[in-house]
């Protein structure tokens, strides 16, 4: 089976690249798995000083959570099942965002559902003309990014993107705060090197420890945060099984929407 996630290093940069371009980078259970592993290796590499990334391809940072597998999942499993599944999955996400080293989104391309919890969990993020985002899980019945989309636009802006799910493309996103930078296309690899290096030449031990102080200095911890999400996601409000979730793109059989 191919590698879900490559990795490469460079000049004290690891970039590592959601790849499952024929899928728009959906995250299955063995991409997120590979990510996982990813990161945390990258974080105990002494030769990395920072963490980029990004979707092969150019049309998607990635489409979110594999709706196919999730909707075999909710056939195959138990609730009790899934929730132990997605506890661990979610702390996965969790482990991604707070890695002690910097970490930085290379938006190739469109950042949908999972794939905008992922991109607002990292630390930055870089664009180009193809970026955009969508939080939609209030569309379909769930729940998530309270614990990282507002530690980046603020609450007003978090609350209106979380609330109607509508799409930002990539100039609200630079205006807004979601991306740092925005260029074209063709610029995108190398100005998000050049951020990248540029910190990975820093200190390490200074790097990291600014990264461990905002996070700790948070009005709540970040794992605060995040538990509370878990916590009412299984306890208060369970989220929608696939077939509720996304009955449109189960009807078209997972083709995307005409132009």
């Amino acid at each position: 089976m191919a590698d879900c996630v490559l990795v490469e290093k460079s000049e004290g940069v690891a970039i590592l690249t959601m790849n499952r371009p024929e899928q728009l980078n959906a995250m299955s259970h063995q991409l997120s798995a590979e990510l996982h592993d990813a990161v945390m290796r990258m974080s105990g590499d002494d030769e990395v000083g920072c963490i980029v990334i990004t979707g092969a391809g150019n049309r998607a940072f990635s489409a979110g959570g594999d709706i196919h597998e999730q909707r075999e999942d909710d056939r195959r499993h138990t609730p009790e099942e899934l929730d132990a599944r997605n506890a661990v999955r979610g702390r996965g996400s969790y482990e991604i965002s707070a890695c002690p080293k910097p970490t930085i989104g290379m938006m190739n391309g469109l950042a949908y559902g999972g794939a905008g919890v992922l991109a607002s969990s990292l630390d930055m993020r870089v664009g180009c003309e193809h970026a955009s985002f969508r939080f939609l899980a209030a569309a379909y019945g769930r729940i998530n990014s309270t614990w990282t989309l507002p530690n980046q636009v603020g609450w007003p802006i978090a609350k209106e993107l979380l609330f109607s799910g509508r799409v930002v493309e990539a100039e609200e996103a630079h205006r807004i705060g979601l991306l740092n930078h925005l260029v074209p296309c063709a610029e995108l690899r190398e100005k998000t090197m050049s951020l990248a290096t540029m910190i990975a030449k820093n200190r390490r031990e200074a790097v990291m420890g600014v990264k461990a102080l905002l996070l700790r200095d948070m009005g709540c911890t970040l794992e605060a945060q995040w538990a509370n999400e878990r916590d009412y996601t299984t306890n208060v409000m369970r989220g929608a099984k696939a077939d509720a979730a996304f009955p449109a793109f189960i009807a078209r059989k997972g083709r995307p929407l005409s132009s």
